[in-house]
């Protein structure tokens, strides 16, 4: 795995701070949340990781380069 710079940290960060919620787009993890699944940023770690609270009680990573994710404008999707 390669790890992000500084700079790409601190964008992603930016990017989704806490409380963003997110819908998941792609996992590749056999025990990843199902697709469309919703779920709230708690942080983002030093490897650009999105720490995450998804509603159906998981707390997977989404791992960057790895995952995707979309941001989801209505905080009661």
């Amino acid at each position: 795995m390669r790890f992000p710079n500084k700079e790409t940290v601190e964008q992603i960060r930016r990017m989704y701070p806490a409380g963003t919620r997110v819908e998941l787009l792609a996992m590749d993890d056999v025990q990843a949340p199902p697709i469309g699944t919703l779920g709230t940023v708690l942080s983002v770690d030093d490897t650009a990781s999105l720490i995450m609270r998804w509603d159906n009680g998981s707390g997977l990573n989404v791992v960057w380069q790895q995952d995707r994710v979309r941001k989801v404008d209505d905080p009661d999707a």
